[in-house]
């Protein structure tokens, strides 16, 4: 009886350690998979190295797709119209590619197929560029 109990008492810990284990390894892995959800998507063109970091030409190119692909929903100024506005998202950056390369069944088309992965990078940047300016500080409330 002594034996059996030792040796469900080491099966017992041994379990504990294997769940200990995969628990540390699982948020390891959830802490990594936040710190990527905020990257740009990789480049278009393979082997570039790491993804491409905004600059004011991709802004630029992003506010024409823009423009011609999503203010039509959007508003010209990004504000929302029949599509939500746009200024200071709080979601991540894989996740706006996610929505703009899938959409969303009968709110929003996917354009995956009529813009390219740069094309999306630079239409993220000019996303990302949208920011709600403060009221002025003499401003009533």
């Amino acid at each position: 009886m002594n034996r059996e109990l030792k040796a469900l008492g080491a099966g017992i810990l041994t379990s504990g350690l294997a769940l200990g284990g995969a628990f540390v390894f699982g948020k390891a892995l959830q802490q990594q998979a936040r710190a990527d959800s905020h990257q740009l998507p990789p480049p278009a063109v393979s082997g570039q190295g790491s993804p491409p970091m905004s600059t004011p030409e991709m802004v630029a190119a992003g506010r024409k797709l823009f423009l011609n692909s999503c203010a039509h929903c959007h508003g010209v100024d990004a504000r929302g119209d029949e599509g939500p506005d746009l200024h200071d998202l709080q979601m991540s950056d894989r996740h706006i590619v996610s929505v703009i390369k899938t959409g969303f069944k009968d709110e929003m088309p996917s354009f995956a197929k009529k813009h390219s992965d740069a094309e999306i990078s630079e239409i993220l940047a000019y996303v990302r560029s949208l920011k709600d300016d403060p009221p002025p500080a003499d401003a009533a409330p």
